[in-house]
């Protein structure tokens, strides 16, 4: 499902117009994001939680030449399912 495919699901399943399903779901994905790069936690009950990890500096190798190269320190986004959500896959 891409993000037009989710905004029509939204739209049809909550009686929301396109447009403001859209709006909704550009919202959320801000909203999300920036309290990410802040460092928090996002956590819904039932769905999931979306945290920061941060993956240290390590030594790789260029998997054409073998030569070693660093590869720089960075975060990352983890997401951890919740339990109605893993129930509902599964």
């Amino acid at each position: 499902m891409n993000k037009q495919e989710l905004v029509d699901a939204i739209a049809g399943e909550s009686g929301l117009s396109k447009a403001d399903a859209k709006r909704a779901v550009d919202g959320f994905v801000t909203v999300v994001g920036g309290a990410l790069k802040k460092d928090d936690r996002v956590a819904l009950v039932g769905f999931g939680s979306f945290s920061i990890s941060k993956r240290a500096a390590r030594t790789g190798r260029n998997p054409q030449t073998g030569k070693a190269i660093q590869i720089k320190a960075k975060n990352v986004v983890k997401f951890k399912a919740g339990a109605d959500l893993s129930g509902k896959v599964n």
